[in-house]
């Protein structure tokens, strides 16, 4: 191959078609690594996930001192009301010091959002039932 000076037209049409088959070879390859690597990406989080819920099964216990247990936006809780809590039931959760600095004094409303519950320590009991949610907050 000739110096840029010096070259035919053939000779950079060669460079040219050179340049672009690098180019595209290294895009497509760049794109296929990355493909493969999301693709592992994905097993090794839904792997993750999978062995997580077998944890979570073998660590939840449904029922603490004579009541049932629940979880409230990942927090554990115990109920003592006669009908048992369903997943998607609102509740009104007792007062602690960030709910007071957030919603004021008072109970606030939670959703349940898992039966049972994987926390080992003590648990705050559930207020109530909350009213349905045309009937206030």
């Amino acid at each position: 191959m000739a110096c840029g000076t010096h070259a035919t037209e053939q000779d950079k049409a060669v460079a040219e078609a050179h340049r672009r088959g690098w180019s595209e070879g290294y895009k497509s390859g760049s794109e296929s690594s990355a493909s493969l690597s999301q693709s592992r990406i994905e097993r090794l989080e839904q792997r993750v996930k999978e062995l997580e819920e077998q944890l979570d099964g073998t660590r939840r216990v449904y029922e603490v001192s004579g009541c049932q247990a629940v979880e409230v936006g990942g927090y554990g809780y115990r109920w003592r009301g006669s009908d048992p809590l369903e997943v998607g039931d609102r509740v009104l959760l007792p007062e602690n010091y960030v709910s007071r600095l957030r919603n004021g004094p008072g109970p606030t409303v939670g959703v349940v959002n898992k039966l049972g519950t994987t926390y080992q320590g003590a648990l705050s009991e559930i207020v109530g039932r909350a009213p349905a949610t045309g009937e206030g907050s």
